[in-house]
């Protein structure tokens, strides 16, 4: 908290374009006030008090020699701001990191509003998801079809499930709503909101369903049908996911933009639950 607020005041300080032709000054020498003020094209009192706020925020140190007060700069503090501006910008172009998510989809969607011309656009379209699970297939459904489970998983990085009904039976009713993951207030718009309907459940083995995320009018974005069948692999199990679209209308192209990034995540995150419950042996029904 200590380093926030030295942060903050180095900032402020800086933030002023007077001080900051002040500090650029004193980079190349220490000098007198009057000479900063005639440099910076200022009067004398307005610089004296820039130079105050700056030694105020341990940027510049002063001395007097004779009738004149010499300023000079501290390195010290700028190499600090510039060491946590590094880290911040790291932290942000980090490899596979959210930035990296971030521009992948900016690409996606760009590419998606162009084809979104009239509807039915998209009709077709499928998506395609292996993934080599660890856990048998029975922890494995139970993860797939219990909403408590599901709300784990069933979202991509940086959101949180909100809503989430998953009647795991033919004609089943699924509703999945999402949030930004720190919006614990309700404060941001809703992130997306599906509906859909169970198609086929055959525990263990496959499960099919349609899902339809909304549109802020409350019309369908359009149709995606989503076939997931599961095997049995070594200690694992494979997962087999299929995406088709359908009634695609041309607001669809967002969400269609986000399909293989955000599915992709979701399965991330599938895996991660699973591995860290090893020991789970699914004999709970699932019905």
């Amino acid at each position: 908290m200590e380093n926030t607020f030295r942060m903050d005041a180095l900032l402020t300080a800086l933030a002023d374009p007077a001080r900051w032709r002040l500090v650029s000054l004193l980079a190349e020498r220490p000098r007198p006030v009057g000479v900063l003020a005639r440099l910076a094209g200022a009067r004398q009192p307005q610089t004296t008090k820039h130079l105050q706020a700056l030694e105020r925020a341990g940027l510049v140190v002063s001395q007097r020699t004779g009738q004149r007060r010499i300023y000079a700069l501290q390195p010290g503090p700028l190499r600090e701001l510039a060491a946590v501006l590094d880290r911040l910008a790291d932290t942000a172009d980090q490899a596979g990191g959210p930035r990296e998510t971030y521009d992948r989809y900016g690409l996606s969607l760009h590419s998606e509003r162009l084809a979104a011309e009239e509807a039915g656009w998209a009709d077709g379209r499928s998506f395609g998801f292996l993934r080599t699970l660890p856990g048998r297939p029975e922890p494995v459904w139970r993860h797939l079809t219990e909403a408590s489970l599901l709300a784990r998983w069933w979202t991509p990085d940086g959101l949180r499930v909100s809503e989430l009904v998953f009647e795991a039976r033919p004609g089943g009713r699924i509703v999945h709503e999402y949030r930004d993951a720190e919006d614990i207030d309700g404060s941001d718009p809703v992130a997306g909101r599906a509906e859909g309907v169970v198609e086929d459940v055959r525990p263990g083995e496959r499960l099919a369903y349609r899902l339809s995320p909304l549109l802020p009018d409350g019309g369908l974005a359009f149709t995606s049908h989503i076939d997931i069948g599961l095997r049995p692999a070594g200690t694992g199990t494979d997962l087999d996911v299929r995406w088709r679209i359908t009634d695609s209308t041309v607001a669809s192209a967002d969400f269609i933009a986000g399909i293989e990034i955000g599915f992709g995540q979701s399965l991330d995150k599938l895996t991660a639950a699973l591995a860290a419950d090893p020991h789970d042996t699914g004999t709970r029904s699932t019905q």
